[in-house]
C-alpha cells in the first residue's frame, strides 16, 4: 500500500469517530432514557466510540507501510 493512500485511509477512519463524537452528530447518541449497562445512553456512546477509535487506530498500525522499515533501524 503506498504512502499517499495509507495516509488517506488513516484520516477518513479516524475522521469519523471524531465528528461523532462532536457537534452536531453527537446529538445522535445524546439521549439519557435508554440506559446500557448502567450508564445513561450518551455516555455509553462516548466509550463505545472510544473503543472503536481505538480499534481502528490499531488496525491501521498492522498496515501502516512504514512499520517494517521502522524496525529494521
Amino acid at each position: 500500500m503506498s504512502k499517499s493512500k495509507f495516509t488517506t485511509l488513516y484520516c477518513i477512519f479516524l475522521g469519523i469517530p471524531f465528528l461523532l463524537l462532536i457537534f452536531p452528530f453527537f446529538s445522535l447518541g445524546n439521549r439519557a432514557t435508554p440506559v446500557v449497562m448502567g450508564l445513561p445512553f450518551s455516555v455509553f456512546w462516548v466509550i463505545l466510540w472510544i473503543i472503536i477509535t481505538f480499534l481502528i487506530v490499531l488496525a491501521l498500525y498492522r498496515i501502516d507501510p512504514d512499520k517494517d522499515e521502522e524496525e529494521a533501524n
